[in-house]
């Protein structure tokens, strides 16, 4: 094999394969010169300049019937705080791109949603709004239903789309001029109405209350203590997307000395070695949510991915492998409401390829060339689902 490997790298010309022999050579080539492979525009490249090309698919059509029967787990969308403004609805294709024909398409068969409030005064009432709606959609007669313990184990087969409610911000339940008291009791309230909640980020982009949001250099304050506290035990994870590096370190800190019982994960962030941007995870939170054995869920918004690069999708990926991620890569797309976002110089907030949650089964396949097909059911929902069983275990 080591005489093959010389023979390709030596060649002038690209060997051309089969689809079908491309998996097993990749993972022989990884085996033997511990060097990760990667699909790129149709041609699988080993760093050490090894190269082929395959036959590409026979189309669209093709490829739907051989992906569209792989579940997806998406692990955050803004379509609920999307409902809250007039005119909106599940099935408005033209506005959001998490809508459920999307959701269908794709072979959702579980969307986490989120519970956004940004920092303003009673943004509570809003966050609680939002879980009404979620409530709301259970009870009405549509494609979606309440996600729980007992869909475990029939959820790839349910010919509609299970929901799980998160808290994308403390605003959501209290805002800064309440008392924590309140906003705990507000919290038990959102609670009621979706059931349970599977995580909890504890800020935004901006400061507050309870610590630093992304673009802050501020860390974990008394009230996110208190809430670490509160959801000691509860089955509710601790979500990292929106921390600033100070409040995610404080946080892990945190947990370890007063030995809190809480799972972690970042439920829509990439990797900042492949794209320096302050919503990416550095390498020394990630590698702590992949010792902890939680989750990291691939976010396809360009301004993150990296602006210029719809290939750097696969390159997150292909990081997060080399850090030993795994069991712990998975989708968090982040589709949400764009047409009203006042920052001009995101459009498009998506590239064409990751528009909308059709994409999916595309998705998948580039993974399965580039990564195998163990690993593409891996990221589609397989960590995610064993995530979420070991939640609620």
């Amino acid at each position: 094999m080591k005489t093959f490997i010389h023979y390709l790298q030596t060649r002038s010309k690209p060997l051309r394969l089969c689809e079908e022999n491309i998996a097993s050579l990749r993972e022989t080539i990884f085996r033997i010169t511990k060097t990760p492979t990667y699909f790129k525009s149709g041609i699988l490249v080993a760093l050490n300049n090894i190269k082929f090309f395959f036959r590409p698919s026979t189309g669209k059509a093709t490829l739907k019937k051989q992906f569209m029967n792989q579940p997806v787990i998406d692990l955050h969308c803004d379509l609920l705080s999307y409902l809250t403004r007039s005119n909106s609805s599940i099935y408005k294709t033209e506005d959001v791109g998490c809508a459920v024909p999307y959701l269908k398409e794709g072979n959702v068969k579980l969307q986490i949603m989120a519970i956004f409030a940004p920092v303003e005064s009673n943004s509570h009432d809003y966050g609680l709004k939002q879980s009404e709606i979620f409530r709301d959609l259970n009870s009405q007669e549509n494609e979606l239903y309440r996600f729980e313990k007992h869909h475990l184990e029939t959820f790839a087969t349910n010919e509609n789309i299970g929901m799980l409610a998160s808290v994308e911000s403390g605003s959501a339940f209290c805002d800064e001029n309440i008392s924590l008291k309140e906003g705990f009791e507000n919290l038990e309230r959102i609670i009621e109405n979706v059931g349970s909640i599977m995580y909890i980020s504890f800020t935004h982009h901006a400061e507050n209350r309870f610590g630093g949001g992304n673009y802050s250099a501020v860390g974990l304050k008394n009230d996110g203590k208190a809430l670490i506290d509160y959801i000691h035990n509860r089955n509710i994870a601790i979500d990292f997307s929106h921390t600033s590096d100070a409040l995610a370190h404080d946080i892990l800190n945190y947990i370890s000395k007063e030995n809190i019982s809480v799972p972690i994960m970042a439920s829509h962030s990439n990797y900042r070695p492949v794209y320096d941007h302050k919503r990416n995870l550095p390498d020394d939170i990630a590698k702590e949510i992949i010792h902890q054995k939680g989750l990291i869920g691939l976010n396809f918004v360009r301004a993150f991915v990296n602006p210029e690069k719809v290939e750097a999708l696969e390159e997150h990926v292909a990081h997060g492998i080399s850090l030993g991620a795994e069991n712990a890569i998975c989708y968090g797309a982040d589709y949400f409401y764009t047409k009203d976002n006042p920052d001009k110089s995101r459009i498009p907030f998506y590239f064409k390829e990751h528009g909308n949650a059709d994409c999916y089964p595309r998705i998948n396949k580039v993974l399965e060339q580039q990564f195998g097909a163990e690993q593409m059911k891996k990221i589609s929902s397989q960590n995610a689902l064993e995530f979420i069983e070991r939640l609620w275990s």
